[in-house]
Order: structure tokens, then sequence, then C-alpha cells
């Protein structure tokens, strides 16, 4: 048996216990030990406010629809941040007693398909809670980098930091894809790297992982375009990253860039984006807005950058800046028996957290 975090209803989380299957052949089981949770993307299942609650999503002609909604409630399982111990093990591909990242959602357990599920082994070295930006919030941040580099370079691009190498970057939104995000560009060898948000202690983060944080008051789009002048009526940064899911940063985003610039947009607008007002920057300036979702690396380069590739820039990442990551990014460590009563919190906005990460019932030797 497991326990799977479970949302009934708009508001209403509580967890659930559900039998584990056998393991096949192939297959392999593991407890969790940590898993993250996503703010952003989970909370809208919370509110009620996700897409798919209220629309169909049809895969084949990527369009949302009117009809019967493609999830409904209860929900359950979400979540793409976990690190579980191979307990049981029926292949050869993984060992007993392994730590692998995987996105199988919020529960104490979990069988592993061999047909359908992605893993990748942790490395020995590394922080076992730093896992969970592994398989997936890592690759979601990385392939940002990506679609910068192949904005610049088209399809020769060879390292991940080619967008950003001695470039001015902006990043709008320091909550964990934007904090990550900045994380990369600095440790790709950006020129500078400014990251703009409302909240101050966020901020803080950010010029503790060692890039510069300005508040939306101090209006950043005129400070960085007098800063950064690279000819006549040409000003801005050279490649903006668009991190927090709210009209006013998106607008934000594209003051911030140089004419003809980029904004690589990670983002999630759930509730819309009328703010964002297309006859003003974006249009006197000529920019280009790109959304890179994990679900697609740029065109031409899937054979060469899958997310495999990209957890493996994860893994770097974090073996280069762990601690720093460790220290001020995870702010929040909570049992799964506290999971629901915290989800609630954040969704009511009685509590704040930047990563918040459930603690499983295996808990790693070293600690």
């Amino acid at each position: 048996m497991c326990e799977v975090l479970s949302i009934e209803a708009p508001g209403e989380i509580t967890l659930v216990e559900e039998k584990l299957p056998a393991v096949p052949d192939g297959g392999f089981q593991v407890a969790t030990m940590y898993s993250g949770i996503s703010a952003g993307t989970e909370l809208t299942y919370v509110k009620g406010s996700n897409p798919y609650l209220s629309a169909t999503w049809d895969p084949v002609l990527g369009l949302f629809t009117e009809g019967t909604p493609s999830i409904g409630y209860p929900v359950r399982g979400i979540g793409y941040m976990q690190v579980g111990r191979v307990v049981e093990t029926r292949t050869r591909a993984v060992r007993e007693g392994a730590l692998v990242a995987m996105a199988y959602g919020h529960r104490t357990g979990y069988v592993a398909d061999p047909m359908t599920d992605r893993f990748v082994e942790l490395p020995g070295d590394l922080d076992p809670m730093l896992g969970v930006f592994v398989a997936h919030m890592g690759p979601i941040c990385a392939n940002g980098l990506l679609h910068a580099a192949t904005d610049l370079h088209g399809p020769h691009v060879r390292e991940l930091g080619d967008g950003v190498r001695g470039r001015r970057v902006a990043v709008v939104g320091a909550g964990v894809v934007g904090l990550l995000t900045a994380s990369f560009a600095l440790t790709y060898g950006a020129a500078e790297v400014v990251v703009v948000d409302e909240t101050q202690a966020r901020l803080d983060i950010a010029e503790a992982l060692g890039a510069e944080a300005l508040t939306f008051e101090e209006d950043p789009a005129v400070e960085l375009k007098r800063r950064w002048r690279h000819a006549p009526n040409d000003r801005g940064a050279d490649v903006v990253f668009q991190c927090r899911g709210r009209p006013r940063a998106l607008a934000l985003a594209l003051r911030l860039s140089r004419p003809q610039g980029t904004v690589i947009d990670l983002a999630f607008y759930t509730d819309g984006a009328d703010e964002v007002r297309l006859g003003e920057e974006f249009h006197h300036n000529g920019l280009s807005l790109r959304c890179a979702q994990i679900g697609r690396v740029p065109r031409g380069l899937a054979h060469a950058w899958d997310r495999e590739r990209l957890s493996y820039e994860t893994i770097a990442l974090l073996r280069q800046r762990g601690d720093g990551l460790r220290q001020h990014v995870i702010t929040d460590v909570v049992g799964f028996a506290e999971a629901p009563q915290f989800l609630a919190d954040l969704a009511a906005r009685r509590r704040h957290s930047v990563q918040a990460v459930l603690r499983g019932h295996v808990e790693d030797e070293r600690r």
C-alpha cells in the first residue's frame, strides 16, 4: 500500500491509500524519499483554475475546445519532482538501493512501468533532496536556455550556454523556475544576470545565488535600458526569460528586451494575459516571444537535446551550485501527513514557500 495525495474538489485535499501493483518484468518499485511541490502548476488544481478542468484538450489539433473536461475530480498523484529509493527491481537497468529521480506524483511508493516511465539514477555525490529538480523541473529551465541558444545559433547549438554566454540576461520572476534559470545563466558565463520580482525575500535569494536583483517598483526596464547600451537606439537585455505566470510579468519582460530581441517564456498563464499590450513594445521594437515548455525542445534539436540530456545538464548544475540552491531555494520540508494542509495554506496564501519538499517514509542513510 502507499499514500497518494488526492484533490477531491477545489480546496479539498486529502491522502488516500492505494494498493501497489506487482512489479512487472523489466520494472521496479521505489519508496519515496522526497517529493517536490510545484506551487504554480499544482495549485491550479487546488484552486480549480487549470484549463484541463474546464475544457477538452485535443492533442491532435493542439487546441482546447468546449466539451467534457479532460481532467475531473478527484485529481490524484499530481506532481513531477520525485526522488525514490529502489526497494525491488526486476531489471538490470537499475539496482536495488539506487536513488532515482522520476515524475510519478505525490505518493509514498510507486511501481515503475518499463514501457512508459522515465527515470534518472542520481550520482552518489549529490544531495538526494536536490534530486527533486533532476527529472523535470531542471530540464524545464534548461530547455529555456536551449531555446535562447537556438534563437541565436539555429540548429548549430553546441552547448546549453550558447544563448547566454557573454550576454546580458534578465529573468522575470524569482520562483523556482526563475532562480534555476538564473543559476544556469550564471553557470554558463552570462555577462550579467538580473532577476526581477515583486517579493523582496525572493530577490534576496537571487542575490544569494549570485544574481543582481531589482523590484518591479524600480521600473527595471528604464534602469536596465539606461545601463545596457548596444548601439544608438539599441538598449536592453540580450535575452529575457519570463518565469512568472502573471500578465504584468510578461508585459515587463517585453519592455526589458532590446529591439528585435526574444523573450523566452517559461510561465503558465491560468488567468489569461489581458494586461499584455501587443501594440506597444512588442510591435514597435519588433520583438519575438517563444514558449519554451518542456514538452518540446526547439525544432531540429530533438535528436541531440532530448530530456535525458537536459536532466544531466541539471545534475551538472547541481554539482556546481547545489549548496546554494539547497540552502536558499528549498525553503520548506514537511512530512507527507502534513501535505494536505500545507497545499491548502499555499493556495489560500496563508503560507508562502519557494520550493517545498515532502519528506517520504524513507530517509537517506547519510542524514
